[in-house]
């Protein structure tokens, strides 16, 4: 499968991809949970997937479409959000580094004007029109040369999002798009960003951060 698709629920539901546990993990099991989908102690049940070096710095993130269409409230609330979420990633020391870019961004946002639970349509995105959209859905292209490696990435958001969950779900849906594309469930990470029954949390720390560090081993 060229696509690797993550989708974040209005409300909590089995359909969404997640891993329960019932302790706090180490940082290279939270890890390999959120990266590729593994059980402490097991298997992944799919594959890691990471930028290319070339593209890691600048790694540029934007929106595609859909800010027009938004009152300036919520303009003002996706604005901000996504610069918060450029300065949380770009602070937790990992080996990646993110620039606002709409004109052309690696990773694509759009705010659509789907409510959630019907399909999105009119992106022009394969892995996204044609999907029922829950609140939020990427979709990671993986190159076709090297299947460990992200082409490209979309994120699709509804227009219809709780104004209080914009920063939230900015900050989760970027992270994922940068190959961590599996949440955890259990009441010990109900502080994480990944945290499958919540939108609540607009930082990066603890593990969350590690975990990217992780994925991206800072140079040196």
């Amino acid at each position: 499968m060229r696509w690797l698709l993550a989708a974040l629920l209005a409300v909590p539901a089995h359909a969404q991809e997640f891993v329960e546990v019932d302790r706090r993990l180490t940082d290279a099991e939270f890890h390999r949970l959120v990266a590729c989908g593994a059980r402490p102690g097991l298997g992944c049940t799919k594959p890691f997937v990471r930028w290319p070096d070339a593209a890691r710095d600048p790694l540029t993130v934007g929106f595609a479409e859909g800010l027009d269409m938004l009152r300036d409230y919520q303009r003002a609330l996706f604005e901000a959000g996504l610069s918060r979420v450029v300065e949380e990633v770009n602070g937790v020391g990992a080996g990646i580094r993110l620039r606002r870019d709409d004109d052309a961004p690696d990773v694509a946002i759009h705010v659509v004007p789907t409510p959630p639970g019907l399909e999105i349509a009119g992106t022009g995105v394969e892995a996204l029109d044609g999907r029922p959209l829950p609140l939020a859905l990427v979709a990671v292209r993986r190159s076709r040369d090297a299947p460990d490696l992200i082409a490209e990435a979309d994120i699709a958001i509804s227009r219809h999002i709780r104004r209080r969950e914009i920063g939230p779900v900015l900050l989760e849906e970027v992270v994922q798009a940068l190959g961590l594309l599996t949440d955890v469930a259990g009441a010990v990470y109900h502080r994480s960003v990944f945290y499958e029954s919540g939108n609540s949390v607009p930082f990066l720390r603890g593990q969350d951060a590690a975990a990217l560090r992780l994925h991206y081993p800072p140079e040196g």
